[in-house]
């Protein structure tokens, strides 16, 4: 049996804002804090509550559990408690989306998720909250889909007794960035989809790309606008991909023909539809002939949608065979309203070997982290 407080007071600076009464001169007085009661194999728990009044029949459980003394806070002007700084540092950090999940407990707070969407973390904000060194924050990574109650991270004060300034600061840094933890909702998608090849066309093979994909889609709760399939001509897959846009679809999904044979035409089909911006190639593998694509559905649609811009989303043929590609870690974002361009493109090849396990666990894995 052990109180985890007084392994903290011991860690402590010696005397530091305590005084030590003895437990049989406690009756009456106020806990500053919970203690904890461990009975192995069957109960560990809180015994007592901060702000607990002691009573005279408290005397025999407390020596039950060891307590010969209790420790009595005397926190002076400059400090704050554990508890006190962890609710203001969690309250700072959480951002739209964001929750606090429960009350203090032993000077930490998690965050959970508020709603399901994408978790954005501000990295640079963190690492400097972080530098403060009597505070911390640990979080999930950065661009993680998350669901409703999930834990995304939790704060605490590391002494018992805080200098209020260092807390002062930590609430600046993340009222400062805006939150440093938010969550944005993930749009479900109308997809339209285009299969491009020779073989598929002609039904030479059997197409094992719809299936992946329609898959992904509704698993963020999309719809399939259409599925067309195309040879291998820009003309043709040009004009299937307005085919889908003036049906609805608000993504656009190809497939194949992102290789540097004479015959792989896609990303030219893609450029000649005017797209804004067109990215090919990304640091990630599989996933290195991906495209990424933005086109102003005003250029084929004859009036103007809620969703103005379509983003167009080429897959290269590793996408039929390996379960988790560049493709899993661009779609929650476009979904989130983002617009990943090269430089957020070029940043996922820290992280973007995938490391082709036996049995995959994405997200639960070092891949696009």
């Amino acid at each position: 049996m052990c109180d985890m407080y007084d392994q903290k007071v011991r860690d402590s600076q010696p005397g530091r804002g305590t005084k030590v009464v003895p437990v049989e001169e406690a009756v009456g007085m106020i806990l500053p804090h919970d203690i904890t009661e461990i009975i192995p194999g069957k109960f560990k728990g809180c015994a007592f509550k901060k702000g607990h009044v002691v009573q005279e029949q408290d005397i025999e459980h407390l020596k039950r559990i060891g307590k010969e003394h209790l420790y009595i806070l005397e926190i002076s002007d400059d400090e704050i408690h554990e508890n006190d700084a962890a609710m203001a540092m969690a309250r700072a950090l959480a951002g739209p989306g964001v929750e606090l999940e429960g009350e203090t407990a032993e000077g930490k707070v998690n965050l959970i998720a508020g709603i399901d969407g994408l978790l954005k973390v501000k990295h640079q904000e963190l690492t400097e909250f972080n530098m403060l060194g009597e505070v911390m924050c640990a979080t999930l990574h950065n661009n993680n889909v998350v669901k409703k109650g999930q834990v995304l991270a939790g704060t605490r004060a590391i002494p018992l007794l805080v200098k209020k300034s260092v807390v002062d600061k930590a609430v600046r840094i993340a009222e400062s960035a805006g939150a440093i933890l938010t969550i944005k909702s993930l749009r479900k998608p109308n997809a339209g989809i285009v299969i491009t090849g020779n073989e598929v066309y002609h039904g030479k093979i059997r197409d094992a790309f719809e299936p992946v994909i329609t898959a992904k889609i509704k698993k963020f709760g999309g719809e399939i606008t259409g599925i067309h399939f195309a040879p291998d001509s820009a003309e043709f897959i040009e004009d299937r991909i307005r085919v889908l846009i003036r049906a609805g679809a608000d993504l656009i999904i190809t497939t194949g023909g992102m290789s540097v044979d004479p015959d792989d035409v896609t990303r030219f089909a893609v450029r000649n539809l005017g797209v804004d911006e067109l990215y090919y190639g990304s640091p990630v593998l599989p996933g290195a002939m991906f495209l990424v694509a933005y086109l102003q559905d005003t250029q084929i649609r004859t009036q103007k949608s809620n969703n103005t811009c379509i983003p167009i989303l080429g897959i290269p043929a590793c996408g039929m065979y390996a379960s988790i590609t560049v493709f899993d870690l661009i779609l929650p974002r476009v979904l989130a309203g983002e617009r990943p361009g090269r430089r957020e493109i070029a940043e996922l090849g820290h992280g973007g070997l995938c490391l082709k396990c036996d049995t995959c666990r994405y997200p639960v894995c070092p891949f696009g982290k």
